[in-house]
C-alpha cells in the first residue's frame, strides 16, 4: 500500500532555505579569503598606476563585470581620480573616442576571454592607453595584453549550477574596492576632500563646515544686554527666516549670552511677566555653548546631542559672533543624530 507524505512544513522549508542562504555566504567568504590570500604587489603597482594617470581612468567590463566596473568608476571618482564607466559594446560603435593617450584603461572580466573586452584590446593599443586589468588568469588573452594583471585565480560561484556569476562579481567588488582605497590612501584622501566631491545628502552634509549651512545677517536676532525683552522681541518681529534665539553681544560682536523662545515660555510659564521689561542681560544664558567657525556640521550635531540645546552660535577665534545653527538648519543630516536634540 502506497504512504502518502504531507508537504513539508514551512518551518521546514524556511529551515532549508535560510540553510541555503548561508552556503552562499560561505562560498562567497571563502573566494574572497582564498583571493586575499593570492594578492600580491601587482595590485600596489596598479594603484601607482592610477595615481600618477594625467588624463582619466576608463573602467569597462561586460555584463554583470561592468555593473561592477560602474560602482568602482563611481568609487575611484567620489575619492578623487578623474575615472568613467564604459561599455565595450558601445565603445566598438563610436565610444572608443573617449579613451585618449595618457589614460588607463582599467578592464574586468572573470575569464579574460570576454569577446567585447578582447575585440577592444588592439585599438586600446593604438590610441597609446595603458590598460590594467582584474581577470582569473595572466594568461588569458586579456591577462597577456595587459600593462598589469591582478591575478585572482579560479573562483568557485556560489550558484548551484555554477553558471550565474555571484562569488566572482564578489570578489571582483572587493578587489575594485581594495584598489580604488589603495590610491585613495596613496593620495591622502581627508575627510575634507570627501565632503568637496559629496555635498549633496545626510553625508554632504555632516562633513560639510558650519559656515556652509549657518544662518548670518538678518536671519539672526541679537540684541545688546541692556534692552528689554520686550524691546527686543517687538523690535525684531516681521518676516525674517525663523530663529528660536536671541544672541546677546557687546558694542564688539562679542557673545556673551543666548535667550531662547523656551526661556520666554518659562516666564509665563512661572507667571514672572513683569521680567519682560527686564535687561535681557538679567535673564539671559551667560556664556552659552558654541562652535568655532571652520568645525563640521558633525562636530556641531554632536554638541547638540550632548547638551540638548536647540540652538548653536557659531563664533571667531575671538568669540565674536559670526553665525547661528538652528536645529532645523540640520534636516538631511541622519534623523537619528538629531533625534534627541
Amino acid at each position: 500500500m502506497a504512504t502518502i507524505t504531507g508537504a513539508p512544513s514551512a518551518s521546514a522549508i524556511e529551515a532549508e532555505g535560510l540553510a541555503f542562504a548561508r552556503e552562499v555566504l560561505r562560498v562567497e567568504a571563502g573566494a574572497l579569503e582564498r583571493v586575499r590570500e593570492r594578492l600580491t604587489g601587482t595590485i600596489v603597482r596598479a594603484a601607482e598606476l592610477l595615481l600618477r594617470c594625467s588624463g582619466s581612468v576608463i573602467v569597462t567590463g561586460m555584463g554583470k563585470a561592468g555593473l561592477v566596473g560602474q560602482k568602482l568608476a563611481s568609487t575611484l571618482a567620489s575619492t578623487g581620480t578623474r575615472a568613467f564607466p564604459l561599455h565595450p559594446a558601445e565603445a566598438v560603435h563610436g565610444d572608443l573616442g573617449r579613451i585618449r593617450a595618457g589614460d588607463v584603461v582599467l578592464a574586468l572580466s572573470q575569464s579574460g576571454e570576454t569577446e567585447e573586452i578582447v575585440r577592444l584590446l588592439p585599438a586600446i593599443r593604438r590610441i597609446g592607453a595603458c590598460l590594467i586589468s582584474i581577470t582569473e588568469r595572466a594568461t588569458s588573452a586579456l591577462g597577456q595584453a595587459s600593462d598589469l594583471c591582478i591575478e585572482l585565480g579560479r573562483i568557485e560561484e556560489a550558484c548551484p549550477l555554477g553558471l550565474a556569476p555571484s562569488a566572482s562579481t564578489t570578489v571582483l567588488m572587493a578587489v575594485g574596492d581594495a584598489l580604488a582605497l589603495l590610491v585613495s590612501r596613496r593620495r591622502e584622501f581627508t575627510a575634507q576632500d570627501f565632503a568637496f566631491y559629496h555635498p549633496a545628502g545626510s553625508l554632504g552634509r555632516k562633513l560639510a563646515r558650519v559656515e556652509e549651512i549657518m544662518r548670518q545677517g538678518r536671519q539672526i536676532r541679537t540684541a545688546r544686554v541692556d534692552e528689554t525683552v520686550r524691546a527686543v522681541f517687538v523690535s525684531q518681529a516681521g518676516p525674517r527666516r525663523r530663529s528660536g534665539a536671541v544672541l546677546v553681544i557687546d558694542e564688539h560682536e562679542t557673545l556673551l549670552g543666548i535667550f531662547t523662545d523656551s526661556d520666554l515660555a518659562r516666564l509665563f510659564e512661572r507667571r514672572r511677566e513683569e521680567e519682560l521689561d527686564r535687561p535681557i542681560g538679567e535673564v539671559m544664558t551667560a556664556d552659552p555653548y558654541s562652535i568655532p567657525i571652520g568645525a563640521r556640521v558633525s562636530e556641531a550635531v554632536e554638541i547638540m546631542k550632548t547638551f540638548k540645546i536647540s540652538e548653536l552660535p557659531v563664533v571667531d577665534a575671538n568669540r565674536r559672533l559670526v553665525g547661528l545653527i538652528d536645529v532645523t538648519d540640520l534636516i538631511g543630516v541622519d534623523a537619528s543624530e538629531v533625534a534627541e536634540v
